[in-house]
This record gives C-alpha cells, structure tokens and sequence, in this order.
C-alpha cells in the first residue's frame, strides 16, 4: 500500500458485486473478525482446464431464498484448512475474483463454503480490508450501496 492511497469508509454490511462470477449485487457481511473472506457455495466440483485445476459450483445470490442459483467456474487458487468461528476445520478451495464496492474494484481471495444457514452469503475479511485501506463503521450499514446501484 502506498502512502498516497486513501482509506474508504464501509458500513459493517454493503451489497458487493462479483463480476468475474457473474454476480451484480450479494449482500456481505464486512467482518473484522475473519481473517479470509468466505462466499456461499454448494455442489463444489473441481476439474482440470488446459491442466490447471478450476473449481465449479452453485452460489445462492439472495439470502433466505435457495431457489435462486448462479453457476460459477474458477480457477483455484489453493486448498487449505480453515477453522470457523465454532472451531470446526474443513477443508476449503480458495479463489481470487474481483469484488466491486462503490466504485472501487479489486481482487480478492474467497474460501468456498455452505452458508446456507448464515445470514450473509458473503464475509469480507480483514486480508481484503487491507487491500484497499478500507475502514469499518460499525454503526453504518450501505454506505457504499448507493454508488452500487442501491439505495442506502
């Protein structure tokens, strides 16, 4: 990070877009506590592309609605152990995609995981925020939503 980039300001909550998954908007949890970022998956399937390993899988978009599906293709990044918030290991593929909040995009790393029963479907952590200088408000919700083609 260079001294000349400025830090943006989020709410603890913000609709991201996902471009190279082909998702406009995913409502996501901006999670200080999370060391890596997580994203909602289902039927993860990985296959070998021109000899390299990608990833295949089912993203529900819309939080309580598992009618709605997306089907994405990456190529993975890496496999490794991540332990939740409830202590649990599993084993989880890890993307890079870029994330758009307001007008700023960049990349990002994402763990593929089940959060159908969580609340968000999304959980942007602190290896992201760093990225980009991001700084949490705590007390705000959407701040950049609004620059996202959302209302706040």
């Amino acid at each position: 990070m260079t001294e000349q980039q400025e830090a943006f300001i989020v709410g603890w909550r913000e609709w991201v877009g996902l471009p190279g998954l082909g998702i406009d908007s995913i409502k996501c949890k901006v999670d200080t506590g999370a060391r890596t970022s997580a994203l909602h998956a289902f039927a993860v399937d990985s296959f070998t592309r021109d000899g390299a390993e990608w990833v295949r899988f089912g993203l529900h978009p819309k939080q309580h609605d598992t009618e709605t599906e997306v089907w994405c293709e990456a190529p993975v990044k890496d496999v490794r152990n991540v332990t939740d918030s409830g202590g649990n290991v599993t084993e989880r593929y890890f993307i890079e995609t870029d994330v758009q909040i307001g007008n700023e995009r960049f990349a990002i790393e994402l763990s593929l995981t089940c959060r159908d029963t969580m609340m968000f479907r999304m959980l942007l952590g602190r290896q992201a925020l760093k990225q980009k200088r991001l700084i949490v408000d705590s007390g705000a919700s959407y701040l950049q939503s609004g620059r996202h083609g959302r209302s706040k």
